[in-house]
């Protein structure tokens, strides 16, 4: 049961914060959203309910505790605290005592930085990033890796399981960390089948007969089951999640390997294949356009 007394507020309205923040409404928080598309806003409020607000700072006024749901940790971080004295951002209407909840997919060390600048404020952060795409967005059962104080988290696990599955996975930082390192196995998986069905095709094998023995057998992983069928065979190629930011979560990832000192030689050979599809398709195509990028090579 939702807690009628706590204030959410949401920034980003797009393909997965809309129905993000909708399953909150639906589950009865008091919502006021934030994007810099009015118009997003209003489509919002009209299908959806809830408020809006016209500023961060008006959001971060109305707001006990915010979601973000930003392209990366550097919008995030300028949404946060601005970037000049001047501009607009949530700490300038935040009161002390206030919680900031990061579900974009942000760089980990990045957060940790975030936390520790927002302790001047007296203001908490958590981070936990989403596994699951517009779909899991849509039904709510996304999976949500969180990272920060175990008491904070626990404060909030009735808001997390109005979006999805709960996973505490450590200390802040610790749920992008494991996005992004969840994002590199799956960008992983996604090019080992594109490759796989475009080298059965030239054998005479159908593409749709392999993805399904796949399916039947060891090799299976999400794309096989959930991509391959309903967004690439049939040419859509409208999954909702772009190439450019899966490449930047490979990035991101190899960044939490390097840190940690783990060669991830596999990854680096996805990351750079990855960084050759996005130069020759581009960053806002979907993701899903890896495997037409695979298929015209050679």
């Amino acid at each position: 049961m939702a807690d009628q007394n706590l204030r959410i507020g949401f920034v980003g309205i797009g393909n997965m914060g809309n129905p993000m923040a909708g399953n909150l409404i639906k589950a009865g928080w008091n919502v006021t959203v934030y994007d810099t598309d009015a118009r997003k806003m209003r489509a919002f409020i009209e299908t959806r309910g809830g408020a809006s607000a016209s500023s961060l700072a008006e959001l971060g006024g109305k707001s006990d505790v915010v979601i973000t749901m930003l392209p990366d940790g550097f919008v995030v971080r300028r949404a946060v605290l601005g970037k000049e004295s001047g501009d607009d951002c949530l700490v300038k209407g935040l009161a002390e005592g206030a919680a900031i909840i990061d579900m974009s997919s942000s760089a980990p060390v990045g957060t940790r930085q975030l936390g520790k600048d927002l302790l001047a404020y007296g203001i908490s952060l958590i981070d936990a990033p989403v596994s699951g795409g517009v779909k899991g967005a849509v039904a709510g059962t996304m999976s949500i890796m969180i990272g920060g104080g175990p008491a904070l988290a626990d404060r909030f696990d009735a808001l997390f399981s109005a979006m999805g599955k709960r996973f505490y996975v450590g200390s802040l930082g610790a749920g992008h960390a494991a996005k992004v390192l969840n994002n590199y196995v799956s960008a992983a998986g996604l090019a080992a089948a594109a490759e796989a069905v475009r080298v059965a095709e030239r054998f005479g094998i159908e593409p749709q007969v392999l993805v399904n023995v796949i399916n039947a057998s060891t090799g299976r992983n999400n794309s096989t089951e959930n991509k391959f069928a309903q967004f690439i065979l049939n040419g859509k190629f409208n999954s909702g999640f772009a190439l450019g930011l899966m490449t930047k979560d490979l990035s991101l990832a190899m960044e939490v390997a390097e840190a940690c000192n783990v060669p991830a030689e596999l990854g680096r050979a996805t990351l750079a294949l990855w960084k050759k599809a996005e130069n020759a398709v581009g960053g806002t195509a979907d993701h899903t356009e890896i495997a037409r990028y695979v298929n015209e090579q050679g």
